[in-house]
């Protein structure tokens, strides 16, 4: 048995949607953000589907929350001793193959896979991906993507180069040891066992990453690429098509039926980021 783990903020009729594709090849396990309005009928229909649901945390764009989630998502899983292996999804993702094609992929499969690169050698959106690390960010509190919380962001970056902050050096990290990556992976149980246990056990991890910037994108890179024997078995194709260009106001790209032929032509298992209402043709194509 496979676990398929998803991070849903919005659209419920479209998680719905989601799990009645996946059920019953895979478990489902869904996070509902807080902020999400999903009714009881909604919810009693996941139920019937058997589907794990649970609400518990307001995920912020750029806060340790939605790491967070992940972290809960797959504690819960791990209580079922039947899963082998555990695919993380956010609720936009959908399937561009039968999951039965994809869960036959993973069966008997050690690999991990996730992306990964040092943080101190890559540069996004004009900063050093290390810097969100090194500095301290309150984006579990307050909103990155406000007028406000952009500024703030500009201001405390380089207010606390000129104090010459190093949060990486109080916690004992050294700056090659930080690795980032996409949130999103599929992982063999041991190794998931192994990240969840690292991550338990290593209070300096958790206060990096709480008090960091996009923390959701280090710490299963952080775990795991600083292990030697697992990080031989890292993959770096994901099998996501995501289109990294703004598309309906959205980047990465909303996806629409243009990207049809490029899904089907690919090495991909699932499509992001797709919206009922814009990817509904794309969504008929991939059924086909």
């Amino acid at each position: 048995m496979q676990a398929v783990l998803v991070i849903a903020h919005r659209q419920p009729e479209q998680i719905i949607a989601l799990a009645k594709k996946l059920v019953p090849t895979f478990k489902v396990f869904i996070h509902f953000d807080t902020k999400m309005k999903v009714t009881p009928s909604q919810l009693e229909e996941l139920d019937k589907l058997g589907v794990y649901h649970f609400s518990k945390i307001n995920v912020r764009w750029g806060g340790w929350s939605i790491g967070q989630v992940a972290v809960d998502l797959f504690k819960i899983a791990l209580k079922d001793p039947r899963i082998t292996h555990f695919h993380l999804i956010s609720g936009q993702d959908w399937p561009t193959k039968p999951p039965k094609e994809i869960a036959n992929y993973f069966e008997n499969n050690d690999h991990i896979y996730m992306t990964y690169f040092r943080a101190n050698q890559k540069v996004k959106s004009g900063e050093k991906v290390i810097w969100w690390q090194k500095y301290y960010f309150p984006y579990d509190h307050l909103n990155r993507r406000t007028t406000f919380g952009k500024i703030y962001h500009r201001i405390t970056l380089y207010g606390q180069m000129l104090l010459r902050v190093n949060k990486l050096k109080k916690l004992g990290f050294q700056d090659n040891k930080i690795y980032s990556g996409e949130n999103w992976v599929d992982l063999p149980r041991d190794a998931t066992e192994y990240a969840i246990n690292y991550f338990e056990s290593h209070p300096n991890l958790r206060k990096m990453l709480v008090t960091g910037a996009f923390s959701d994108e280090f710490w299963l890179p952080m775990i795991f690429c600083n292990n030697a024997q697992l990080k031989k078995r890292i993959v770096q194709n994901i099998h996501r098509y995501i289109v990294w260009e703004k598309r309906y106001g959205s980047r990465p790209a909303i996806l629409d039926e243009t990207d049809l032929s490029l899904i089907q032509a690919g090495d991909y298992f699932w499509a992001r980021k797709v919206v009922f209402g814009i990817s509904d043709k794309l969504v008929e194509g991939l059924s086909k």
